[in-house]
């Protein structure tokens, strides 16, 4: 399959001013994921998709390629990934470069496990899934058969079960995304509007350490993960 990696990564940050090129232990964070996108063997192309003049050198200087800048209107806090996407996807069409998937790699959730990004694409091929998205175990206590949702001021358990399971060891795994890596069919983005499709695959990634950065709080746990790595 021909895989078009997309680094998105806009200027306008609000929780954590400027985060995409702030150093995180002496690198900018965008930087963690370059490196992961470059490192891939199984990634056709990999881009940077930004608006910001600062994050398009810091890209480049980091040796990755940037082809466009993304319009402003495609770069505001509400912009869904869709958009930032399918805008990619028409900028090579432009071109006559055509692409069977996409593989979105957020930079703000920087700590993949080496050779992560080729295992999901190695799963999403021979799966056949319309996407794929990287994820971790939900604890049990917060699995959805444990939790609960109110209704006209009473309780009741989230996934409509009239009864709880009561043993922990009976409680099927459950997931959630991790932002590391979505990985879609081109026809699944353009023809049905959407990054998921029907039969979404997955790839457990557990075994590594866990930040999403959307707050100050975030970043400083970032810090202290990679201190300890140190």
């Amino acid at each position: 399959m021909r895989i078009l990696g997309i680094i998105p990564a806009r200027g306008g940050s609000k929780g954590i001013p400027g985060k995409n090129i702030n150093f995180l232990a002496g690198k900018p964070l965008l930087g963690y994921t370059i490196e992961a996108a470059l490192d891939s063997k199984l990634l056709t192309r990999c881009i940077l998709s930004s608006d910001s003049q600062k994050i398009i050198n810091t890209g480049q200087q980091l040796g990755i390629e940037v082809p466009f800048t993304r319009p402003s209107q495609l770069a505001e806090d509400n912009t869904p990934s869709l958009d930032v996407v399918k805008h990619a996807l028409s900028y090579f069409e432009n071109a006559n470069e055509d692409y069977d998937a996409v593989c979105l790699l957020q930079p703000t959730t920087p700590f993949r496990k080496k050779g992560l990004i080729d295992e999901a694409i190695k799963e999403f091929e021979s799966g056949n899934h319309d996407s794929l998205i990287s994820v971790r175990e939900v604890p049990h206590e917060f699995n959805p058969h444990w939790v609960f949702e109110e209704q006209n001021g009473a309780l009741q358990i989230a996934t409509g079960e009239k009864n709880i399971i009561s043993r922990r060891q009976e409680l099927p795994k459950a997931f959630h995304r991790d932002g590391a890596i979505y990985l879609v069919k081109t026809d699944i983005i353009l023809k049905e509007n959407s990054l998921y499709g029907e039969n979404i695959g997955f790839i457990e990634n557990s075994d590594t350490d866990y930040v999403n950065l959307d707050t100050e709080a975030d970043w400083m746990k970032a810090e202290i993960i990679l201190k300890s790595r140190s």
